[in-house]
């Protein structure tokens, strides 16, 4: 069963699905200061589906099936238990063919930004962040240019499913000025936003994972497989065992300790410029990862070292 302690959202097809009143008096029960964390899942899950791929059972659950080892609770993680933040899982529609799961993301994204719109009639001035992973982070940039300045506070973006151009437009627009981003990417998910350009870009545009150019000064880009990155965290608190595969789509998230580094930079306590002059300026090549070990002798053919 769905986890009590997480407030629960979801979109259909008809739209954002939520009870207002129930929401109105989690808000209301919130101490001052407190944060509303909305988790976002990526692609596979959907809203009651069986087999696992209930997002609500599963990742956004305080106890999610121990036999199950993706399934890591976010919202005991990210610290959202005790009163000190609203944790809401907010689910969608993404099962089924790939494509209409990208454009479903979309539809989504313009709920969030209503869900973002509803907490701040509600309880005007409360601190919203989002954590979305895979697609979740296409969710979530699409929501910036239905919503109004200052409705978004953080967002923490992992593994984004994403491209560069809609993710530059959705950082004009008003909301996008004020939010601050942390695009987390590691090069374990060089073969996954390979996948995603063919598949949503046709290869005319790159994945967000590879960094954003131009980025303005509230998107940090946190590279969480490359050795100075990794060194730059543990000077600062946040010790993350090395990577222990090449291919991961799910790293950013199962790796020990990355939730809580999240934790920190969610709650403050972690400031975003005292991140960014700790990391390294250049992040490592893409299929850098992927290629470790390898080198291309003469003759052209591809040789283990």
């Amino acid at each position: 069963m769905p986890d009590q302690t997480v407030f629960r959202v979801d979109v259909t097809h008809g739209g954002l699905r939520i009870d207002a009143a129930a929401l109105a008096r989690a808000l209301a029960a919130l101490p001052k200061g407190a944060r509303v964390v909305v988790m976002i899942h990526g692609y596979r899950f959907a809203p009651d589906a069986g087999g696992g791929n209930c997002p609500h059972a599963h990742i956004f659950s305080m106890q999610p099936p121990a036999q199950d080892w993706t399934a890591i609770s976010w919202p005991r993680h990210l610290g959202l238990s005790s009163g000190r933040a609203l944790a809401i899982g907010f689910g969608w529609p993404a099962r089924g063919r790939f494509r209409g799961a990208c454009v479903r993301a979309r539809a989504a994204g313009r709920a969030l930004a209503e869900l973002a719109a509803l907490v701040q009639s509600l309880d005007p001035g409360r601190a919203f962040d989002v954590v979305g992973h895979s697609l979740g982070a296409r969710v979530a940039l699409t929501a910036l240019p239905y919503a109004e300045a200052g409705d978004f506070r953080r967002m923490i973006l992992l593994a984004a499913a994403e491209v560069r151009k809609p993710a530059q437009r959705a950082m004009e627009s008003a909301a996008g000025a004020l939010v601050q981003v942390v695009n987390v990417t590691t090069r374990e998910n060089d073969l996954f936003d390979f996948l995603f350009e063919w598949l949503a870009a046709a290869g005319l545009d790159t994945a967000i994972g590879q960094g954003l150019r131009n980025a303005p000064a509230n998107w940090l880009d946190l590279q969480l497989d490359q050795a100075a990155s990794l060194a730059a965290l543990a000077r600062l608190g946040h010790a993350l065992p090395a990577p222990p595969a090449r291919i991961s789509h799910w790293s950013p998230y199962l790796r020990p300790g990355a939730l809580g580094l999240y934790r920190a930079i969610l709650d403050g306590s972690l400031p975003l410029e005292r991140l960014r002059s700790a990391l390294p300026e250049r992040r490592d090549p893409r299929w850098s990862r992927l290629l470790a070990g390898w080198r291309w002798p003469l003759a052209g053919r591809m040789e283990r070292v």
